[in-house]
């Protein structure tokens, strides 16, 4: 069940929404129209006003609500709003919105309209999340596989039609079995050799980058995960890009080891141990104006560490955020810029498809 809202906007000549009198004529034919799709339609509120123009909420019933503006810039936005139980047909069909757009259309003489299917609010499963550069998306999710909340975060899997299963860490897009690709691009497959090279994974409790790593015939890899239900949830239900590699904590080629990454970062410097690779597969580049904040500091804090376990000739690889982010991105390579000894970087891209947009990745070496 949800609230369905459907959306329509209009771009009419300036002439047509400049006063008082010529909005309400073009409010009159919208209802006249209005009211062949709903014919019990009601006028509940109007307003008029010169500076904001008009704006009108009818309803039919009370149950269908619609909602009008017209701006005197020339613009006309039209709201439809109803709720839908579980199980009921919509009670406005695409096409018969349609149908509406285009007429209307005709009858402004609009430039130009829009009609978007019904957003859909308030419902058991959230089927919207946004892009990095805040852009709505919408998901053909269909189940809520999986939900449950660990000391440290939310964790759900959802399952997308064309995406598979995927995982949700607090509401975000972590990563879905469609993703070899993200794994892939943040390991550099083909272009870095692993095969008897020490790697320590920060984070990775999905899996799959220690499961495509093995697969190279390293030395050994060292897993730091922090958090134990988001593993054992990958494990069972995001088994086609972990494989069995969270079955067990330790064998011959890895460990995992269950618990905060900084502080076994720090216990690795003291023992004096290094890393040919170092993976960071943490958080993503904050959103912010700028370098300031927890997560800010705490990018930090990985990088201290992080070069601090790695060998001469070591890379520290990581994720950025979307490509979009340019402002973020900027920020995050003059903290790389900041570091003692001094770093070199490049990068590579990737269209992940849970994502819906092209993600960026790291690969940071001494200078």
């Amino acid at each position: 069940m949800a609230a369905q809202t459907i959306l329509f906007d209009f771009t009419l000549d300036k002439d047509k929404t400049a006063d008082e009198e010529s909005r309400v004529k073009v409010a009159k034919i919208l209802r006249n129209e209005l009211e062949q799709v709903f014919p019990q339609l009601e006028l509940a509120y109007s307003m008029e006003s010169p500076e904001n123009g008009y704006f009108a909420v009818l309803h039919e019933n009370k149950d269908t609500v619609i909602t009008c503006r017209i701006f005197q810039h020339g613009l006309l936005t039209l709201n439809v709003e109803y709720f839908l139980p579980d199980g009921k047909e919509p009670s406005i069909s695409f096409e018969t919105m349609r149908t509406v757009e285009l007429i209307l259309r005709q009858k402004f003489d609009s430039d130009r309209s829009k009609y978007l299917p019904p957003i859909k609010r308030g419902g058991y499963i959230d089927i919207y999340m946004t892009s990095s550069d805040e852009r709505i998306i919408e998901y053909d999710i269909d189940k809520v596989v999986y939900e449950a909340r660990s000391p440290f975060q939310k964790i759900q899997i959802m399952h997308s039609k064309t995406l598979g299963n995927m995982l949700l860490l607090d509401e975000l897009q972590n990563i879905a079995e469609s993703d070899l690709i993200y794994t892939e691009t943040l390991m550099c497959r083909g272009v870095e050799n692993y095969e008897g090279k020490e790697i320590c994974i920060l984070g990775g409790g999905d899996g799959a980058l220690l499961y495509e790593l093995l697969k190279e015939n390293p030395k050994h890899v060292v897993m730091l995960e922090i958090d134990e239900l988001v593993m054992q949830t990958c494990n069972k239900y995001l088994n086609v890009i972990c494989g069995d590699v969270l079955e067990k904590r330790k064998t011959d080629q890895y460990e995992i080891i269950v618990g905060d990454c900084v502080e076994y970062l720090k216990k690795f410097v003291a023992e004096g141990r290094k890393f040919d690779y170092v993976f960071g597969d943490l958080t993503d580049i904050p959103i912010t104006d700028a370098p300031e904040g927890e997560t800010w500091d705490f990018i930090r804090t990985i990088f201290e560490h992080s070069f601090n376990v790695l060998k001469a000739d070591g890379k520290y690889l990581t994720h950025g955020n979307g490509t979009t982010c340019k402002v973020q991105i900027r920020l995050f390579e003059e903290e790389l810029g900041l570091l003692r000894p001094k770093v070199k970087f490049t990068t590579s891209k990737a269209f992940v498809p849970s994502f819906m947009e092209e993600w960026l990745f790291y690969q940071v070496s001494f200078a």
